[in-house]
């Protein structure tokens, strides 16, 4: 669900049990709110999950990517952007650090990250898909419900509405 008429703070104001990620965000690409049933992965330095992520079918979910906000190497670029956005994922939320945001802002898709950098990953094939993450005391579970804007990022352990 992409570009759907929500803000993140009426939800809170109509869902006191939505936690936010206490994360300050920075946000990329044109959609500017998305939401959808979470994706997760862990990852450190190394986006082969994320590249295997976005290379299947989104079905609208939002890819939640823990990458223990490192922000030496950058979890996500313009190609892996581009193949989110063919295999119909809702957005992704990083937190790490993306590169190629001068072409992913042209793109029709919403990313929140921690930073940026320039330098890619290394391919080692390290991470782990669909895992249940604690990121800053809230916890993401795969089927958990994430709704993001300029404002913050939601999640709901159902679909919530303001």
């Amino acid at each position: 669900m992409s570009d759907i008429n929500f803000t993140t703070p009426d939800l809170c104001d109509s869902n006191p049990e939505a936690e936010v990620l206490p994360y300050q965000f920075f946000h990329f690409g044109t959609v500017k709110r998305f939401a959808g049933p979470a994706a997760t992965i862990s990852c450190h330095e190394d986006n082969s999950c994320v590249g295997e992520a976005v290379s299947s079918p989104g079905d609208g979910r939002v890819l939640v990517v823990d990458g223990q906000q490192s922000l030496r190497r950058s979890l996500l670029g313009d190609n892996l952007a581009k193949k989110a956005i063919h295999n119909q994922w809702a957005g992704i939320i990083i937190l790490g650090a993306i590169r190629d945001v001068e072409i992913i802002d042209t793109l029709s898709v919403g990313v929140f990250a921690l930073g940026v950098v320039p330098v890619k990953t290394d391919k080692r094939g390290l991470g782990q898909r669909d895992i249940d993450l604690n990121l800053g005391g809230v916890s993401v579970v795969p089927g958990y419900w994430l709704y993001a804007d300029r404002n913050g990022v939601l999640v709901a352990s159902h679909p919530i509405h303001g």
